[in-house]
C-alpha cells in the first residue's frame, strides 16, 4: 500500500501495510511513526523498533474520542518536524484515523487559515481516499473551535462534549445521565464561560414569583429553520427559551424516592432519574411549573431539534434586557430633584437657566 506525502510537509499518510515496505521507508526518510489503531503488543517491538514511535489506540467509528489524542499527537508530530525530522503517520487503511490526526496538525500549524474541510482538501490532493468518519470530523471541528489547544481537558467546549456523550450513551440505554456527568454552568469558574457576552444582556424570571433563573451566558442558541420543515408554524416565534444544566434544576431532574426537596437530598439521590417532566421553580414558596426538560430532545416550535433539552417556557417567565445599575439614574428614565441634576450647557434658549 501506498504511502503519500502531504503537500508542503515533512509528513505522509498510509496504511499499516505500508510498515512491511522497509525499502520504501528507508528511500523516504521516515524516522518517526504516528499510529492510530489497536496494534498487537507482539508486534510493536518488531515492526517499530527503529523508529520513534507514538501510538493512539482507537477504533474507526463515530463515538470513539480521538479528540482526546490530538493535542499529544499534535505534539510529537511538531516536535519531529522541527527536529529535522519525517514522520509516518498510518492506520489501517490510511482513510480515516490517521486522516483525522494529520489534518488536527494542519489546523494547529494554521488555524486562522484552514478549516477541517479545506485541510481534508489538502490531503485529497496526495491521497484521494482520505475520508474521516462523520464522528471525527465533528471532533476536528471542535478543536478547531477551541483554537487547537495544547491541552483540551479542561476546556469548557470538551467538557460540555464529553458531557453530551454521557448523556447520549445513557439514553440510548433508556436511562436519564448520572448526576455526577452532569455539568452545571453556573457551578463552572467565570473563566470557562465561553460564550461571548451579547451587547445587552438577558435574564430570565419566574413569572409568578420574580425569582431569577437564568441570563444570557446559560441559553443555548439553536437554527430556527421555519422554511424547511413542514411542521413548524411560519411566523411563529420560539415557545421556549433552552438552557445549559443550571444547580437550580437539580430537584427536578434527579427527583429524591422518598419526595424530599432539599439540595442535599438531591445531590445524593438514588435510583433512576426520568428521562422526561417538568422544570419547577427554585423559590420554595413558589413551585410554580417554569418548563419543561427531556434528556431524549425536544423539537422547538421553530422546527429544530435540541439535545438535551433543559426549556424554559415563555409563556411561565418574563424575559428582560439586565437593567446596567451602573449607569446615572438619568439615563434609565428616573427624573432626578432639581439640585440633583447635572449642569445642562447654555445652548442660547434660555433654557438652561431655568
Amino acid at each position: 500500500m501506498a504511502m503519500n506525502q502531504i503537500p508542503g510537509q515533512n509528513i505522509y499518510i498510509s496504511g499499516i501495510y505500508c510498515m512491511k515496505n522497509k525499502a520504501a521507508l528507508e528511500r523516504e526518510g521516515i524516522t518517526h511513526v504516528v499510529s492510530v489503531l489497536r496494534l498487537n503488543p507482539a508486534e510493536v517491538d518488531k515492526t517499530f523498533s527503529s523508529y520513534q514511535h507514538f501510538a493512539i489506540d482507537a477504533d474507526d467509528t463515530d463515538d470513539e474520542n480521538l479528540l482526546q489524542h490530538f493535542p499529544d499527537a499534535v505534539r510529537f508530530i511538531k516536535s519531529a518536524v522541527e527536529a529535522g525530522g519525517k514522520v509516518l503517520v498510518h492506520c489501517a487503511m490510511g482513510k480515516s484515523r490517521s486522516t483525522a490526526v494529520c489534518i488536527a496538525y494542519l489546523l494547529h500549524q494554521k488555524p486562522n487559515m484552514l478549516t477541517p474541510q479545506s485541510a481534508l482538501e489538502i490531503l485529497r490532493q496526495c491521497r484521494p481516499l482520505c475520508e474521516p468518519n462523520d464522528g471525527f470530523m465533528e471532533q476536528l471541528a471542535l478543536y478547531h473551535e477551541m483554537g487547537c489547544p495544547e491541552d483540551i481537558t479542561e476546556h469548557p467546549v470538551y467538557q460540555r462534549w464529553l458531557y453530551r456523550r454521557d448523556v447520549e450513551e445513557s439514553v440510548a440505554c433508556g436511562r436519564a445521565p448520572e448526576m455526577e456527568s452532569v455539568r452545571f454552568e453556573d457551578e463552572q469558574p467565570t473563566q470557562s464561560q465561553i460564550q461571548e457576552k451579547p451587547p445587552q444582556e438577558v435574564e430570565i424570571k419566574c413569572r409568578k414569583c420574580r425569582k431569577g433563573l437564568a441570563s444570557s451566558k446559560y441559553m443555548i442558541p439553536h437554527d430556527e429553520d421555519k422554511r424547511n420543515n413542514s411542521k413548524a408554524r411560519q411566523n411563529t416565534e420560539c415557545a421556549h427559551v433552552f438552557l445549559h444544566p443550571m444547580k437550580w434544576m437539580s430537584p427536578s431532574l434527579f427527583p429524591s424516592t422518598d419526595g424530599s426537596k432539599t439540595s442535599s437530598t438531591y445531590d445524593s439521590a438514588s435510583g433512576d432519574a426520568p428521562l422526561s417532566g417538568r422544570l419547577i421553580c427554585p423559590n420554595p414558596t413558589c413551585g410554580s411549573n417554569v418548563g419543561k426538560f427531556a434528556w431524549q430532545g425536544l423539537q422547538c416550535n421553530c422546527g429544530s431539534w435540541v439535545v438535551p433539552a433543559l426549556g424554559l417556557a415563555k409563556a411561565r417567565v418574563d424575559i428582560a434586557n439586565k437593567v446596567n445599575t451602573a449607569r446615572p439614574p438619568a439615563a434609565l428614565g428616573i427624573r432626578m430633584p432639581p439640585g440633583m441634576r447635572p449642569l445642562e450647557p447654555n445652548d442660547g434658549s434660555g433654557r438652561g437657566n431655568l
